[in-house]
Parts: structure tokens; sequence; C-alpha cells
């Protein structure tokens, strides 16, 4: 048999998520703040319907803010040196490729739906790919299966993300291709953290239009990996990015918990 092509963690971390209940009501909730945002941004009501909307958006807050909370990373911030959450990352994608059975390499036990949500949830919670995060367009990612060497998204840009008139704001491109690359270094079998990225804007990126974006590994250089990707839409080129990445072990993922307070 032929040697065997990495996968992307997050690609995979995200996909073989657990649909729980309490992940559903997640999900449900961001759809709703984020047709929340959209109405917000588009709205051109008088002061007395603004501020109705606002008493009840309030109480909404207030309804949270009595509800437990938590950093998205304590599901494993105990994870420190040993790296249970990287080994979490592998099991995950072990499973989605049918090469696992959901155990855990180093304990022989099999997660239930409930400790795999947890411990995987902070892809969820990505401001670019997290269903569970309000913020995120959402950018969906998968593995090519016409070339096993890229990684293809897309993504609809709606009106909170204006820059120029009809056009999707630069800085939100650029935090694309940041994740779409950020997956795509992992093909090269290795996970770094973006040391550059840089973009070229060719042409104006519309605001709610169906956007196709490609990222494939370009060449790596002992910890230094380096990823290229483009965005078009409807065949017309709108960017393309070139990112660095530099590897990193669980030790230094531990440093930034304890810096955060993880």
């Amino acid at each position: 048999m032929g040697e065997r092509t990495p996968r992307s963690i997050r690609v995979d971390g995200l996909s073989s998520l657990p649909a729980t209940p309490q992940r559903r009501q997640q999900r449900r909730l961001a759809v709703a703040a984020r047709e929340l945002i959209t109405r917000m941004v588009t709205s051109s009501a008088g002061e007395a319907d603004l501020a109705a909307a606002a008493d009840r958006l309030e109480e909404v807050v207030d309804l949270l803010g009595e509800m437990p909370a938590e950093h998205i990373y304590e599901g494993f911030s105990e994870a420190a040196n040993a790296g249970p959450a990287l080994r979490a990352m592998a099991m995950a994608m072990a499973i989605d490729s049918g090469e696992g059975n959901g155990e855990d390499p180093d304990h022989g036990t099999a997660e239930s739906d409930e400790e795999r949500s947890e411990r995987l949830g902070f892809f969820d919670q990505s401001p670019l790919i997290g269903l569970a995060n309000p913020l995120s367009p959402p950018l969906v990612l998968e593995h090519d299966p016409s070339s096993p060497e890229r990684i293809r998204g897309t993504v609809n840009f709606g009106p909170a993300y204006e820059g120029p008139p009809g056009c999707v704001h630069g800085g939100h491109v650029a935090a694309t291709f940041d994740e779409l690359l950020g997956a795509a270094q992992s093909l090269s079998g290795t996970q770094g953290m973006t040391a550059h990225l840089e973009v070229d804007y060719r042409s104006p990126t519309p605001l709610g239009e169906d956007l196709e974006l490609s990222g494939w590994v370009q060449r790596t250089e002992g910890r230094k990996i380096w990823a290229r990707g483009t965005l078009h839409v409807d065949r017309r080129l709108c960017a393309e990015a070139e990112a660095l990445f530099v590897a990193f072990g669980p030790g230094d993922f531990q440093v930034l918990l304890e810096a955060r307070g993880g």
C-alpha cells in the first residue's frame, strides 16, 4: 500500500464532533445570534423600536449571564506536556478515516459522545469555521476529493462583513485565508502557528455570493511550513495568499494556555 496522505486536524476535528443535545442547542443559539447581527446592521427602525429591541436583547444577555461559563480550552487545559489535547485530535482524525475505534490509545477506553464533544468543542468555537460561534460566517472546509493534497472551502459573507460598498472587508478576507491555510498546512504531516501571512487582493470580493477557496502546502523546511491559497467567485480570482507556519509541540501550546489563565 502507498503512503497515506496526512489529514487536516481542524477539518476532521470539526466534522467528527458529535452533535450532542447540548451542542445542537449551542449551534441553534449561534444561528439566532448570527441572524440578529445581520438584522441589526441592516435595520432602519426608529428610536422607539430600537429601544424595545434593546430592552429584550438585554434580557437575553442577563439570562446568559446567569448560566455557567468557561474558556473554550478548559475541556483539555490539563493537557500540559503529555499532550492529551493533541491526542484527542489524532483520535478524531483516525475515527473519521476509519482507522480508529474511538479508544484513547493511552488508556484503552472509548470516549462517549459527550466527552469527545467537550474535548474537541473548541473547533466549534472558531470565529471562522465554528458553528457554535455567531461571529463565524461560517466558512466550510473539507478535503478536496479530487485532489488529496488540497483543502477546499466555501463561504458566503453577509452584510455584517462589509467593507467597500457591496464588498467583503479585506480584514475578513485575510482572516479567512489564515483559517484556510491553517487547515492546509496539516497536509504536510505536522501543525504550526502563523508566523507570516501575505494577501494579494486581485479584484473585489462580493458580499452575499458563494465564494470558493483552495489551499495547499507549497513546501516545508524543518519546522517551517509554507502554504498557498486562492479565493474565487464564479471563476474570477478575488485574492490569493501565502502563509508561513512554524511547527510547535504540546509544551508550547501549554505555555499559551497558562498565559491566558487556562
